[in-house]
Protein backbone atom coordinates (compact mmCIF):
# COMPACT_ATOMS: atom_id res chain seq x y z
CA UNK A 1 0.00 0.00 0.00
CA UNK A 2 1.36 3.42 -0.95
CA UNK A 3 1.78 6.18 1.60
CA UNK A 4 0.25 9.34 0.16
CA UNK A 5 2.26 12.52 0.60
CA UNK A 6 0.56 15.83 -0.30
CA UNK A 7 2.53 19.06 -0.13
CA UNK A 8 -0.61 21.22 -0.12
CA UNK A 9 -3.60 18.99 0.69
CA UNK A 10 -6.09 21.85 0.71
CA UNK A 11 -4.84 23.89 -2.26
CA UNK A 12 -5.42 23.32 -5.99
CA UNK A 13 -3.53 26.09 -7.74
CA UNK A 14 -4.99 27.42 -10.96
CA UNK A 15 -2.82 26.95 -14.04
CA UNK A 16 -3.27 30.61 -14.88
CA UNK A 17 -5.50 33.67 -14.47
CA UNK A 18 -5.62 36.42 -17.09
CA UNK A 19 -7.48 39.74 -17.37
CA UNK A 20 -8.39 41.20 -20.77
CA UNK A 21 -9.70 44.79 -20.71
CA UNK A 22 -11.51 47.02 -23.16
CA UNK A 23 -9.83 50.23 -24.29
CA UNK A 24 -11.55 52.38 -21.63
CA UNK A 25 -11.24 49.81 -18.81
CA UNK A 26 -15.01 49.72 -18.35
CA UNK A 27 -15.14 45.96 -18.84
CA UNK A 28 -12.78 43.13 -18.04
CA UNK A 29 -12.88 39.49 -19.03
CA UNK A 30 -11.30 37.38 -16.31
CA UNK A 31 -10.12 34.14 -17.87
CA UNK A 32 -9.29 31.38 -15.42
CA UNK A 33 -7.46 28.18 -16.27
CA UNK A 34 -8.19 25.73 -13.42
CA UNK A 35 -6.99 22.23 -12.65
CA UNK A 36 -10.21 20.85 -11.12
CA UNK A 37 -13.41 20.91 -13.17
CA UNK A 38 -15.60 20.12 -10.17
CA UNK A 39 -14.35 23.21 -8.38
CA UNK A 40 -14.84 25.25 -11.53
CA UNK A 41 -18.47 24.16 -11.88
CA UNK A 42 -19.13 25.04 -8.25
CA UNK A 43 -17.55 28.47 -8.70
CA UNK A 44 -19.51 29.17 -11.89
CA UNK A 45 -22.79 28.55 -10.11
CA UNK A 46 -22.02 30.59 -7.01
CA UNK A 47 -20.17 33.41 -8.77
CA UNK A 48 -23.14 33.98 -11.09
CA UNK A 49 -24.78 35.90 -8.23
CA UNK A 50 -21.95 38.46 -8.05
CA UNK A 51 -23.34 41.88 -9.09
CA UNK A 52 -20.31 42.72 -11.25
CA UNK A 53 -20.59 39.63 -13.44
CA UNK A 54 -22.37 40.07 -16.77
CA UNK A 55 -21.69 36.68 -18.37
CA UNK A 56 -19.95 33.40 -17.62
CA UNK A 57 -18.73 30.98 -20.30
CA UNK A 58 -16.74 27.77 -20.13
CA UNK A 59 -14.65 26.90 -23.17
CA UNK A 60 -12.66 23.70 -22.88
CA UNK A 61 -10.79 23.89 -19.60
CA UNK A 62 -11.09 27.67 -19.21
CA UNK A 63 -13.79 29.71 -17.50
CA UNK A 64 -14.40 33.27 -18.69
CA UNK A 65 -16.10 35.88 -16.50
CA UNK A 66 -17.19 39.07 -18.27
CA UNK A 67 -17.42 41.74 -15.57
CA UNK A 68 -17.99 45.43 -15.10
CA UNK A 69 -14.99 47.05 -13.46
CA UNK A 70 -15.71 48.46 -10.02
CA UNK A 71 -16.64 47.30 -6.52
CA UNK A 72 -19.78 45.57 -5.30
CA UNK A 73 -21.26 44.44 -1.99
CA UNK A 74 -21.35 40.67 -1.94
CA UNK A 75 -23.99 39.00 0.19
CA UNK A 76 -22.43 35.60 0.78
CA UNK A 77 -24.86 32.85 1.71
CA UNK A 78 -23.96 29.22 2.38
CA UNK A 79 -25.06 26.73 -0.27
CA UNK A 80 -26.47 29.27 -2.75
CA UNK A 81 -24.03 32.18 -3.15
CA UNK A 82 -21.08 31.15 -1.02
CA UNK A 83 -18.37 32.86 -3.10
CA UNK A 84 -17.94 35.58 -5.68
CA UNK A 85 -15.99 38.44 -7.20
CA UNK A 86 -16.15 41.54 -5.02
CA UNK A 87 -14.12 44.03 -7.03
CA UNK A 88 -12.17 44.47 -10.26
CA UNK A 89 -10.05 47.60 -10.62
CA UNK A 90 -7.55 48.62 -13.29
CA UNK A 91 -4.41 50.58 -12.39
CA UNK A 92 -2.28 51.45 -15.41
CA UNK A 93 -0.87 48.11 -16.62
CA UNK A 94 -2.30 45.95 -13.84
CA UNK A 95 -5.67 44.56 -12.80
CA UNK A 96 -6.61 43.90 -9.17
CA UNK A 97 -9.28 41.25 -8.57
CA UNK A 98 -10.78 40.61 -5.13
CA UNK A 99 -12.54 37.31 -4.49
CA UNK A 100 -14.47 36.34 -1.36
CA UNK A 101 -15.91 33.07 -0.13
CA UNK A 102 -17.19 30.98 2.74
CA UNK A 103 -15.65 27.68 3.81
CA UNK A 104 -14.23 25.79 0.87
CA UNK A 105 -15.24 28.69 -1.36
CA UNK A 106 -12.88 30.82 0.67
CA UNK A 107 -10.03 28.45 -0.14
CA UNK A 108 -10.75 28.92 -3.83
CA UNK A 109 -10.93 32.68 -3.32
CA UNK A 110 -7.52 32.77 -1.68
CA UNK A 111 -4.84 30.09 -1.95
CA UNK A 112 -6.02 28.41 -5.15
CA UNK A 113 -6.00 31.64 -7.13
CA UNK A 114 -3.10 33.39 -5.39
CA UNK A 115 -0.60 30.77 -6.53
CA UNK A 116 -1.72 30.68 -10.18
CA UNK A 117 0.67 31.38 -13.03
CA UNK A 118 0.45 34.97 -14.16
CA UNK A 119 -0.29 36.40 -10.71
CA UNK A 120 2.10 39.26 -9.95
CA UNK A 121 1.21 39.61 -6.27
CA UNK A 122 -1.50 38.65 -3.81
CA UNK A 123 -2.98 39.48 -0.42
CA UNK A 124 -5.01 36.70 1.19
CA UNK A 125 -6.67 35.98 4.51
CA UNK A 126 -6.89 32.68 6.37
CA UNK A 127 -9.40 30.36 4.74
CA UNK A 128 -11.02 26.96 5.13
CA UNK A 129 -13.24 25.42 7.76
CA UNK A 130 -16.09 27.74 8.70
CA UNK A 131 -14.23 30.95 7.90
CA UNK A 132 -15.19 33.80 5.62
CA UNK A 133 -12.13 34.66 3.53
CA UNK A 134 -10.92 37.20 0.97
CA UNK A 135 -8.14 37.17 -1.58
CA UNK A 136 -6.86 39.95 -3.81
CA UNK A 137 -4.65 39.08 -6.75
CA UNK A 138 -2.84 41.39 -9.14
CA UNK A 139 -2.37 40.31 -12.76
CA UNK A 140 -1.12 42.10 -15.89
CA UNK A 141 -3.67 44.14 -17.83
CA UNK A 142 -4.07 42.59 -21.28
CA UNK A 143 -5.79 43.58 -24.50
CA UNK A 144 -7.38 41.18 -26.94
CA UNK A 145 -5.73 40.33 -30.24
CA UNK A 146 -7.90 38.37 -32.70
CA UNK A 147 -6.30 36.68 -35.71
CA UNK A 148 -8.14 35.11 -38.64
CA UNK A 149 -6.35 32.60 -40.87
CA UNK A 150 -7.47 30.63 -43.92
CA UNK A 151 -6.12 28.60 -46.83
CA UNK A 152 -2.89 27.09 -45.56
CA UNK A 153 -3.63 23.71 -47.12
CA UNK A 154 -4.13 22.17 -50.55
CA UNK A 155 -6.28 19.31 -51.82
CA UNK A 156 -3.27 17.06 -51.33
CA UNK A 157 -2.12 17.94 -47.79
CA UNK A 158 -2.56 20.11 -44.74
CA UNK A 159 -5.34 21.35 -42.46
CA UNK A 160 -5.56 25.00 -41.46
CA UNK A 161 -7.09 24.41 -38.02
CA UNK A 162 -4.25 22.13 -36.92
CA UNK A 163 -1.49 24.40 -38.19
CA UNK A 164 -2.97 27.51 -36.56
CA UNK A 165 -3.35 25.78 -33.20
CA UNK A 166 0.17 24.37 -33.27
CA UNK A 167 1.66 27.75 -34.17
CA UNK A 168 -0.35 29.56 -31.48
CA UNK A 169 0.49 26.94 -28.87
CA UNK A 170 4.20 27.11 -29.71
CA UNK A 171 4.19 30.92 -29.44
CA UNK A 172 2.19 31.07 -26.20
CA UNK A 173 4.16 33.13 -23.67
CA UNK A 174 3.79 35.39 -20.66
CA UNK A 175 3.49 38.56 -22.79
CA UNK A 176 1.02 37.03 -25.27
CA UNK A 177 -1.18 34.27 -23.86
CA UNK A 178 -2.97 31.95 -26.29
CA UNK A 179 -6.61 31.99 -25.15
CA UNK A 180 -8.87 30.34 -27.74
CA UNK A 181 -9.25 28.65 -31.13
CA UNK A 182 -12.42 28.34 -33.23
CA UNK A 183 -13.10 26.60 -36.53
CA UNK A 184 -15.52 28.73 -38.56
CA UNK A 185 -17.82 27.19 -41.15
CA UNK A 186 -18.12 29.24 -44.34
CA UNK A 187 -20.38 29.00 -47.36
CA UNK A 188 -19.07 26.12 -49.54
CA UNK A 189 -17.67 28.12 -52.44
CA UNK A 190 -16.13 26.50 -55.51
CA UNK A 191 -12.59 27.41 -54.49
CA UNK A 192 -12.78 25.46 -51.21
CA UNK A 193 -10.24 22.77 -50.34
CA UNK A 194 -12.76 20.38 -48.80
CA UNK A 195 -14.96 21.56 -45.89
CA UNK A 196 -14.66 25.33 -46.49
CA UNK A 197 -13.74 26.45 -43.00
CA UNK A 198 -11.42 29.13 -41.66
CA UNK A 199 -9.88 29.55 -38.21
CA UNK A 200 -9.68 32.31 -35.63
CA UNK A 201 -7.25 32.37 -32.71
CA UNK A 202 -7.21 34.74 -29.75
CA UNK A 203 -4.35 36.11 -27.65
CA UNK A 204 -4.23 38.31 -24.58
CA UNK A 205 -1.28 40.71 -24.94
CA UNK A 206 0.26 42.99 -22.32
CA UNK A 207 1.11 45.87 -24.66
CA UNK A 208 1.36 47.01 -28.27
CA UNK A 209 4.92 45.71 -28.66
CA UNK A 210 3.77 42.23 -27.64
CA UNK A 211 0.99 42.38 -30.25
CA UNK A 212 3.34 43.35 -33.05
CA UNK A 213 5.83 40.68 -32.07
CA UNK A 214 3.29 37.84 -31.93
CA UNK A 215 1.73 38.89 -35.25
CA UNK A 216 5.11 38.89 -36.98
CA UNK A 217 5.95 35.50 -35.48
CA UNK A 218 2.65 34.01 -36.64
CA UNK A 219 3.14 35.43 -40.12
CA UNK A 220 6.67 33.99 -40.30
CA UNK A 221 5.43 30.59 -39.15
CA UNK A 222 2.65 30.59 -41.75
CA UNK A 223 5.11 31.46 -44.49
CA UNK A 224 7.32 28.61 -43.31
CA UNK A 225 4.71 25.87 -42.88
CA UNK A 226 1.80 26.72 -45.18
CA UNK A 227 1.57 24.48 -48.23
CA UNK A 228 -0.70 26.91 -50.08
CA UNK A 229 0.15 30.01 -52.11
CA UNK A 230 -3.17 31.60 -51.15
CA UNK A 231 -2.84 31.89 -47.37
CA UNK A 232 -4.72 34.76 -45.78
CA UNK A 233 -4.05 36.29 -42.35
CA UNK A 234 -5.84 39.25 -40.77
CA UNK A 235 -5.69 40.80 -37.30
CA UNK A 236 -7.95 42.95 -35.15
CA UNK A 237 -7.02 44.44 -31.79
CA UNK A 238 -10.34 45.06 -30.04
CA UNK A 239 -12.42 43.84 -27.12
CA UNK A 240 -14.86 42.25 -29.57
CA UNK A 241 -15.33 41.92 -33.31
CA UNK A 242 -19.03 42.62 -33.68
CA UNK A 243 -18.36 45.29 -36.35
CA UNK A 244 -17.18 42.50 -38.65
CA UNK A 245 -20.20 40.29 -38.07
CA UNK A 246 -22.21 41.54 -41.06
CA UNK A 247 -19.30 40.64 -43.34
CA UNK A 248 -19.06 37.22 -41.69
CA UNK A 249 -22.76 36.62 -42.32
CA UNK A 250 -22.18 37.34 -46.02
CA UNK A 251 -19.34 34.79 -46.17
CA UNK A 252 -21.47 32.23 -44.39
CA UNK A 253 -24.35 32.62 -46.83
CA UNK A 254 -22.68 33.20 -50.21
CA UNK A 255 -19.54 34.19 -52.11
CA UNK A 256 -17.70 37.45 -51.42
CA UNK A 257 -15.10 39.08 -53.63
CA UNK A 258 -11.54 39.78 -52.55
CA UNK A 259 -11.98 43.44 -53.52
CA UNK A 260 -14.96 43.74 -51.16
CA UNK A 261 -12.95 42.02 -48.41
CA UNK A 262 -10.13 44.55 -48.74
CA UNK A 263 -12.52 47.48 -48.53
CA UNK A 264 -14.38 46.04 -45.53
CA UNK A 265 -11.14 45.35 -43.67
CA UNK A 266 -9.91 48.89 -44.32
CA UNK A 267 -13.19 50.44 -43.16
CA UNK A 268 -13.28 48.42 -39.93
CA UNK A 269 -9.71 48.66 -38.69
CA UNK A 270 -8.64 45.14 -39.64
CA UNK A 271 -5.01 44.65 -40.69
CA UNK A 272 -4.16 42.32 -43.55
CA UNK A 273 -0.92 40.44 -42.89
CA UNK A 274 -1.07 37.83 -45.66
CA UNK A 275 -3.09 38.62 -48.76
CA UNK A 276 -3.81 35.36 -50.56
CA UNK A 277 -7.40 34.44 -51.43
CA UNK A 278 -7.67 33.03 -47.93
CA UNK A 279 -8.03 36.60 -46.67
CA UNK A 280 -11.74 36.36 -47.53
CA UNK A 281 -12.40 33.56 -45.07
CA UNK A 282 -9.84 34.86 -42.57
CA UNK A 283 -11.79 38.10 -42.13
CA UNK A 284 -15.06 36.19 -41.77
CA UNK A 285 -13.61 34.18 -38.87
CA UNK A 286 -12.89 37.13 -36.56
CA UNK A 287 -16.28 37.54 -34.81
CA UNK A 288 -16.28 33.89 -33.79
CA UNK A 289 -13.33 33.96 -31.40
CA UNK A 290 -14.06 32.05 -28.20
CA UNK A 291 -17.28 30.61 -29.72
CA UNK A 292 -16.11 27.22 -31.03
CA UNK A 293 -19.38 25.38 -30.41
CA UNK A 294 -21.35 27.92 -32.46
CA UNK A 295 -18.85 28.82 -35.19
CA UNK A 296 -19.03 25.34 -36.71
CA UNK A 297 -22.74 25.83 -37.61
CA UNK A 298 -23.71 27.89 -40.66
CA UNK A 299 -27.03 28.94 -39.10
CA UNK A 300 -25.49 30.23 -35.86
CA UNK A 301 -25.56 33.93 -34.98
CA UNK A 302 -23.97 36.13 -32.33
CA UNK A 303 -27.06 36.93 -30.34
Amino acid sequence: MRDTELDQPYTISYKGIYAVCDQNNRYTEIIEHPRCYGGTSWARYHYSNSPLILQIKTIGDMTRYLVKTGTSNLELKPSSSAAGIESVTVEYDRVEITYAGLGGGGVGATKCRAYADGVISYDITESGGGRSAKGKIVVPRRERLIIGIDDTDTKEEGATWTLTHNIANALNCEESVYLSHSIVQLYPVSAKTQNCVSTVIEFGCVNEAAKRKILQEIKNALLKYSVSDETGMVALSDFDATDVYEYSKMCRSGEVSKYFTHQYAKDHGVEIWLDGNGVIGALAALPWFARPDESIKLDADLR
